[in-house]
C-alpha cells in the first residue's frame, strides 16, 4: 500500500521549533521530488518547501526562507522539515507530497487545484499550531 505519513506536528510557542517527518511506504522516494505544503485556516494550500530528486535542489517560499530547512534521507525513505523561529502565521496543516515528474521548484509553484490533480502522492497532514 502506497502511503505518505506525516508526524511531528503540535503546539509550540512563537520562536520555538518543530521537526516534521514524512515516512513513505509502498514506494521508494529516491526518484521523487518531495514537497511540504501547508493550508492555514481560511486560506488555500501553498507550497512551503520542496526538494528535487537527483540533484537535491531545494526551494523555499519567501515566508520561510532562513527559518525552515528541508532534507531527505533516501536510505530511510524519509523526508524532514526543520522549522525554527516559528511564527503564529505558520499555523497550518502541513502536508508532504511526492511526484516523479516535477522538479522541486515546479512542484512548490503549483496552486492548490493543480497540486491536487497533478501531484502523485499526498499525505494526510499534520497540524502545527504556533501560539502563546
Amino acid at each position: 500500500q502506497v502511503q505518505l505519513v506525516e508526524s511531528g506536528g503540535g503546539l509550540v510557542h512563537p520562536g520555538g521549533s518543530l521537526r516534521l517527518s514524512c515516512a513513505a511506504s509502498g514506494f521508494t522516494l529516491d526518484y521523487y521530488s518531495i514537497g511540504w505544503f501547508r493550508q492555514a485556516p481560511g486560506k488555500e494550500r501553498e507550497g512551503v518547501s520542496c526538494i528535487s530528486y537527483g540533484d537535491g535542489n531545494t526551494y523555499y517560499t519567501d515566508a520561510v526562507k532562513g527559518r525552515f530547512t528541508i532534507s531527505r534521507d533516501n536510505a530511510k525513505n524519509m523526508v524532514y522539515l526543520q522549522m525554527d523561529s516559528l511564527k503564529p502565521e505558520d499555523t497550518a496543516v502541513y502536508y508532504c507530497a511526492a511526484d516523479r515528474l516535477f522538479t522541486g521548484q515546479a512542484m512548490c509553484a503549483l496552486n492548490a487545484w493543480q497540486g491536487s490533480s497533478q501531484i502523485e502522492y499526498w499525505g494526510q497532514g499534520t497540524l502545527v499550531t504556533v501560539s502563546e
